[in-house]
This record gives structure tokens, C-alpha cells and sequence, in this order.
């Protein structure tokens, strides 16, 4: 992972013991085992639907969504959800504290990611990514336009976008600002009197007498050892996706317009100690 923020000491490592390990294992076999079948199924049912309908993906997204909602059934761990997804054309913007963000979002609403392009190589969760139909993008101002026209053309194809402005993972105990270079996309002439922008809320509850930043990943944590930890709980905490309400992208003068006020949306949805920005 991408040093790029960091909050001092990570959570301690608690150790296992026989019945850690033991979760660890039956929990993890039995997740591996849903998302190979999720990959199959998806390649299967791609394999009809690319010919017919071209970028389009009338089914395979839900598979992704089974599979999500299996991972959270299998973990133990709460997942509910607040307010309406939006029906509208356009993106949904969300804070972003975890891997499982990924599994939390795709679970409840027919999305797709847009990640940086370093994911892509991430072991699993990289294969996972490109499976599912992630837009993966790169930093190089040199690529700013095509990225935007790849960004046009699956808006334009009914694609519900998510990305995360933060540009990093926290701890869940913040709101970072918003950087706003993507939502420029939205300002094109094609797009901007059609598309909506929703703003989402991830907030995650640790598990009893855990730190409160249990499920957060960010700075030089390592995958391994913090799904590790995930899969040996004991008891599990949960997570809370609230949606809020979906904002006209022409009501707006300019990105920067656009970022504040959904910025200040998705602060104001988690809890009054978690309203910083960090």
C-alpha cells in the first residue's frame, strides 16, 4: 500500500491463539471458496453478455453483489445501510477507510470503482478489481484527457462510477478534503446536464473492546496480516453505508464547487467525533 497518510501507531497486534488461527482458517477457506465461485460465474455469464450487450453488464454485477454480501455473512459482520441509492445517471463519491470499503459499497448498490492504477497488481484484490469492471487510472497529467474520455463513455454507458476523493484510505476516524482533479469530468458538455453526483458515508463500529480503528488499513499496513487479524475476531464489529441525497452536477459552477459540497455531505454523516478533517 501507497504511503500517503498516516495517523502514528496502527492498532496492536493482539495474538491469535488455537481458536484465532482456527477461525482464521474456516473463515478464510470458505470466503476463498465464494470468491473463486464469484470469478467463474462472472466469466461465465461475461462470456454471454459482453457479445450481446458490449460494455453494458445487465447480470455481472449481480454476482459481485452476492459475493459481497456472502463476505460479510461468513465474517460475522454487520452490514446496513441508510437512505436510497440513487436511480439517476452519474457517480457516487464515498470516504474511504479499508480494503473491505470494496466488499461494504459493492454489496448494496451496482457500482464501479475507480481506482488508482497500482491496485491493478495487487494480489487478489487486483484480479477481483479487473473481474468487476474497475476503471483503473494513473497520475500522469499526460493521460488526464484520455482518462476523462474513458470517464465520458462509461457515464454515458449507464456506469454508476465510484471513486474516492480522499485519494487514500484512513483510519475511519476522519473525513479528508477532497481532491477535486476528477470531478471535472463530470463538467463536460455531454455529461453535465445529465449527470448526478451522490454522496456516501462509510462508518465502521469495531468490534467489543476493540480500538476503534479496527477495520481501518492505511499507510504501510501490511494486507496479510490486517485480513488476518479480520478473519481470527472473535465477535465482530459492523459497517454503515449511509446514502444521501443525489446532487444535480449542473447546479454547481466548477468542480471545486461540487467536491466542497459533497465533501461537507459525507463529514457531516459520521459520527460527531469522526467530523474532523484529518
Amino acid at each position: 500500500m501507497t504511503l500517503t497518510w498516516n495517523s502514528g501507531s496502527p492498532p496492536p497486534r493482539a495474538p491469535l491463539g488455537p481458536g484465532g488461527w482456527a477461525r482464521a482458517a474456516l473463515r478464510g477457506m470458505v470466503i476463498c471458496a465464494i470468491l473463486m465461485a464469484g470469478v467463474l460465474t462472472t466469466v461465465a455469464v461475461r462470456a454471454v453478455e459482453r457479445p450481446v450487450h458490449g460494455v453494458h453488464r445487465p447480470w455481472s454485477p449481480f454476482v459481485t453483489q452476492w459475493v459481497c454480501r456472502a463476505v460479510f455473512f461468513v465474517l460475522g459482520m454487520r452490514h446496513e445501510s441508510e437512505g436510497q441509492p440513487m436511480r439517476q445517471a452519474g457517480a457516487v463519491v464515498a470516504n474511504h477507510a479499508s480494503w473491505l470499503d470494496i466488499f461494504a459499497l459493492n454489496a448494496r448498490k451496482r457500482i464501479y470503482f475507480v481506482s488508482k492504477s497500482e491496485v491493478a497488481g495487487w494480489p487478489v484484490i487486483g484480479t477481483l478489481a479487473k473481474i468487476t469492471g474497475t476503471v483503473f487510472i494513473n497520475r500522469d497529467p499526460k493521460e488526464a484527457k484520455a482518462q476523462q474520455e474513458m470517464f465520458e463513455a462509461r457515464l454515458l454507458a449507464g456506469h454508476k462510477l465510484l471513486f474516492f476523493p480522499e485519494g487514500t484510505s484512513t483510519d475511519g476516524m476522519r473525513v479528508l478534503p477532497f481532491k477535486t482533479t476528477l470531478f471535472q469530468a463530470f463538467f463536460a458538455q455531454n455529461l453535465l446536464h445529465e449527470m448526478h453526483v451522490q454522496p456516501v458515508t462509510v462508518i465502521y463500529s469495531a468490534p467489543p473492546g476493540e480500538d476503534a480503528r479496527f477495520y481501518g488499513w492505511w499507510g504501510d499496513m501490511e494486507f496479510g496480516p490486517h485480513l488476518l487479524k479480520i478473519l481470527a475476531a472473535r465477535r465482530q464489529g459492523g459497517v454503515k453505508i449511509v446514502y444521501h441525497q443525489p446532487v444535480r452536477v449542473d447546479a454547481f459552477t466548477n468542480r471545486k464547487a461540487l467536491a466542497a459540497h459533497v465533501e461537507q455531505v459525507v463529514r457531516e454523516g459520521m459520527p460527531p467525533d469522526r467530523r474532523a478533517a484529518g
